[in-house]
């Protein structure tokens, strides 16, 4: 399958909720519990018997509030709970989740066969919850039992495969077992009301000038229980909890490019959340900006120096390399497969050094959202240094094993009701050698002259990015800046500008990173790939690039509204 990985600023905002206090068992992962052992018990009679066995439970709670120019568009609360069987039949070495491989190349991705997921009763209903594991446990097996046969036929006709790794990796610690509280979103969350009227305010601001098309204030708290029990022994119930309160706003250049601008806020409780006057304060510096972007000048395609700030530089890390070293990808020939080959190689300037790290909550001073304790197949997280004083040393690992890579590093996510896959946590890049920022905007300037350019771009604010990781298609990546200044190398005054996509491909623009700043910046997002969308966050300082490549971004082609906007004072008045 050919991979399309996206990187958002827009959707979700989550953080790693403290540990609560141990209870006891909660009374749902007693029914799963004591269902898996049942089933499992009775399909072990069969001539071909399931050698592993894992369901994964998810519980979602929410609210949802929004505003439009201070008014209120949607406030509604959702519970819902999505169910995963992961059954296996065969052994780890070879079992029927192997991909099919066709002309084509692979047929059934990194999948599961036979573990579609499946709505659960959000009530604690022993009978009605034992009822659905048993029927999907049992179209699991049926599915796993046939897929099986089908994998051992298409590989006695097709060619000797590249990589002969096991297809699921052997526990390497003990079994996951975690009991949080459940917490329950009407003691969590209270104060609606407050929160709509404030949202309102919020929302209200941008009424102000009729070049605003688009304005709205939005919070979404979030509780999302995962639990997840194995025949390798797992217990696990845990808690994702967040609020995210986030502001945006939309206007139109006069010829039709839509200009964005956004700002979030997010914590664990409600209560950590800014007050009005920070909120307000940076809606009307959001407003003097949108009017500033609607007269910028639009950038026409351009190569050449640039400075990436520390949360562009985390987005830019995120799409270049960190899809490409999640592991499973190095396993499917339809995968460009980058830095398969690259272990032990400089891929980097040598000040530089990547980690990951789901355990770290905080860098900085920002908290990280791409934090948790297990992963979603039971495996303790840990710290993976990945780059070294610029040399590529490890992948990130799920429980699907790689060549030199049999085992986990607790890097197998996904979201509710999706198949895990190695994914990316919290990315964290350091330097060993850092410049102040008007250092790195004088290096920028003289590189400028050296190439006889008559100005650099400095990226301030991404909305997020996506990236390409396939074989057959360019293997490339596309960061979406959204906040871009002229940079002029004869100190005229730096120049807003407009209308930019950042593009390349990953070796090239890696050797071209000349110096880093010595303030990390931090980027929070949703990650969305093929196991669903998983909170991450990118930790960077600012670097400098010696050439970049810029193409136009897309533009709207509907004209200005041909209707004066309303006179809103006087319809006050009225």
């Amino acid at each position: 399958m050919r991979y399309f990985t996206k990187f958002v600023f827009l959707s979700v905002f989550l953080f790693c909720s403290p540990l609560l206090a141990q209870t006891g068992e909660d009374p749902v992962l007693h029914i799963l519990s004591t269902e898996l052992q049942r089933e499992n018990s009775e399909l072990s009679k069969q001539s071909v018997a399931p050698y592993f066995v894992s369901y994964n439970l998810g519980d979602d709670q929410n609210v949802t509030i929004m505003t439009s120019f201070g008014a209120l568009i949607r406030s509604d609360s959702n519970r819902t709970r999505t169910l995963l069987i992961d059954l296996r039949v065969g052994d780890y070495k070879l079992d029927n989740t192997h991909q099919i491989r066709t002309n084509q190349g692979f047929f059934g991705g990194s999948g599961f066969a036979g573990a579609n997921s499946r709505q659960a009763p959000i009530e604690n209903n022993p009978e009605a919850l034992r009822i659905a594991l048993w029927r999907e446990t049992d179209l699991a097996y049926k599915a796993a039992k046939e897929r099986l046969e089908e994998v051992k036929t298409n590989r006695t006709i097709k060619v000797e495969e590249e990589d002969s790794s096991a297809d699921f990796s052997k526990p390497n610690g003990p079994a996951a077992m975690l009991d949080e509280a459940p917490v329950e979103m009407t003691s969590y969350f209270k104060n609606r009301g407050a929160w709509e009227e404030r949202l309102r305010k919020y929302s209200a601001i941008f009424r102000s000038t009729a070049h605003i098309y688009e304005a709205k204030a939005s919070l979404v708290a979030s509780i999302v229980r995962k639990y997840f029990v194995s025949t390798e022994g797992s217990q696990m119930a845990s808690n994702q909890i967040y609020v995210r309160l986030m502001i945006q706003a939309t206007t139109k250049a006069d010829d039709g490019m839509e200009l964005p601008l956004y700002k979030s806020y997010f914590a664990i409780k409600p209560e950590d959340l800014p007050s009005d006057d920070v909120v307000l304060a940076d809606a009307r510096e959001m407003l003097s900006k949108l009017e500033k972007m609607r007269s910028a000048p639009l950038v026409d395609p351009y190569t050449g120096p640039a400075i990436l700030s520390g949360g562009a530089s985390g987005v830019f890390f995120h799409e270049i390399f960190g899809h490409r070293i999640e592991g499973h990808r190095q396993k499917n020939t339809n995968e460009g497969q980058t830095f398969k080959k690259k272990i032990g190689e400089v891929i980097l300037p040598k000040f530089l050094s990547v980690y990951f790290d789901p355990l770290q909550k905080t860098y900085a001073g920002s908290q990280l959202m791409g934090c948790y304790t297990f992963d979603d197949e039971g495996v303790k997280a840990r710290r993976v240094d990945v780059v070294e004083n610029g040399v590529f040393e490890r992948f990130l690992m799920g429980r699907s094993p790689i060549e030199g890579f049999s085992e986990s590093n607790g890097h197998g996510r996904a979201s509710p009701g999706k198949r895990p896959v190695a994914r990316q946590s919290n990315l964290i890049v350091t330097a060993n050698q850092t410049v102040s920022d008007d250092s790195l905007r004088k290096l920028l300037i003289l590189e400028c002259k050296k190439q006889n350019k008559p100005y650099g771009l400095n990226f301030v604010q991404v909305e997020g990015g996506f990236t390409l990781t396939g074989r057959t298609i360019p293997n490339s990546f596309n960061v979406l800046p959204i906040l871009v200044y002229r940079v002029y190398a004869d100190g005229k005054p730096d120049e807003l500008v407009r209308g930019v996509d950042l593009i390349g491909t990953p070796l090239a623009t890696f050797e071209r990173i000349l110096a880093a700043g010595d303030k990390p910046e931090t980027f929070n997002g949703i990650c969305g790939a093929e196991s669903g969308w998983v909170p991450v966050s990118a930790s960077s300082p600012a670097l400098l690039v010696r050439e970049i490549e810029v193409q136009k971004k897309e533009k709207s082609q509907e004209r200005l509204p041909i209707l004066p906007a309303p006179d809103l004072k006087t319809s006050s008045n009225n």
